[in-house]
């Protein structure tokens, strides 16, 4: 992504402090890191993210104060369903963190017992080349003394770590709920879309989280997608304004008597797809009221019968 389309972005999408945004974006945090500088930690902002959690890699490169996190969220992407069709509940995202700990803990065994074989092998392969039966005796007593020294720091160490994840478990448990309840609101004043996923699927889904006459912008690096995309919400409604744009950069030296745009440039920035969303007309017109309208211009389709004499009368 160009500095040039990450910056329309934030323009198009209205970005200011105060705001609360929805963002989905594979950029390893660049465009969340953007939105939070443009923000200035003030507002809020809903992450949603694929897999097993949000990749920051790009916002902490920018090192903002812990007062900018305190309005940051994240939701998983694979739980917006639920949120849509209201069967959303907090049993879910235990459920999900009670599975996740088997596999962690046979993960760390299998560990243990790598790591054991190779202490094994290494002193197997360490015993036939000592040529002092003295040294290799002492060895012997401290290997065998080591292990009841660290057996009780190890132990201890494994709760520490089990009770530091299970604190942030409940932690990401409850910022998850925080999000959930912030969505369920459908009050939200923009949406960003950069992700490496086709656009309208996402799009047509994230949209019903969004407030009327507010803005949305996706990015993809490609314009068939988003062309899809485009004619997808003609047809679905509730969206006006709608633009797709491909963003053009060229860099120019300036210098005395020799300005002129420099040879090498960039070929392409991507493509933007913008619009607002409006309220969807779902009323339907009522069968009688169809009859009434249709009696109504009846008339207006036959002139009157007098109108028609005088007519004839004024063409003879």
């Amino acid at each position: 992504m160009r500095y040039d389309t990450l910056a329309q972005m934030l323009t198009l999408g209205n970005i200011r402090a105060g705001n609360k945004m929805i963002v989905m974006e594979t950029c390893s945090g660049l465009v969340l890191g953007a939105m939070m500088e443009r923000m200035g930690g003030f507002g809020s902002i809903i992450q949603l993210y694929p897999g097993d959690g949000p990749v920051r890699v790009a916002t902490a490169c920018f090192g903002f104060p812990k007062s900018f996190l305190s309005g940051l969220y994240e939701f998983p992407l694979n739980k917006v369903d639920s949120l849509l069709n209201g069967t959303f509940s907090a049993e879910m995202l235990s459920s999900e963190s009670k599975d996740s700990t088997p596999t962690e803990k046979s993960n760390g065994a299998l560990e243990e017992k790598q790591t054991s074989e190779q202490d094994n092998e290494d002193s197997m392969a360490e015993a036939p080349g000592n040529n002092h039966p003295e040294e290799h005796e002492t060895m012997e007593i401290v290997s065998q003394e080591e292990p009841e020294y660290k057996e009780p720091k190890e132990r201890g160490s494994k709760k520490d770590y089990v009770q530091e994840k299970q604190r942030r478990q409940e932690e990401q448990r409850k910022r998850h709920l925080e999000a959930a309840a912030l969505l369920n609101e459908r009050n939200a004043d923009g949406l960003i879309v950069a992700s490496r996923f086709h656009p309208t699927p996402l799009l047509l889904s994230l949209l019903d989280f969004v407030a009327p006459s507010r803005p949305f912008v996706v990015y993809c690096q490609y314009k068939e997608p988003l062309l899809e995309c485009y004619t997808k919400l003609r047809e679905r409604g509730g969206v006006i304004n709608l633009r797709l744009s491909e963003t053009w950069l060229r860099n120019y030296q300036v210098l005395p008597d020799r300005s002129h745009p420099k040879l090498l440039m960039s070929g392409g920035g991507g493509y933007l797809l913008s619009g607002f969303t409006v309220v969807l007309d779902n009323v339907r017109v009522d069968p009688s009221l169809k009859s009434s309208t249709s009696t109504l211009e009846s008339p207006k389709a036959e002139e009157p019968a007098p109108k028609k004499q005088k007519c004839m009368e004024s063409g003879s």
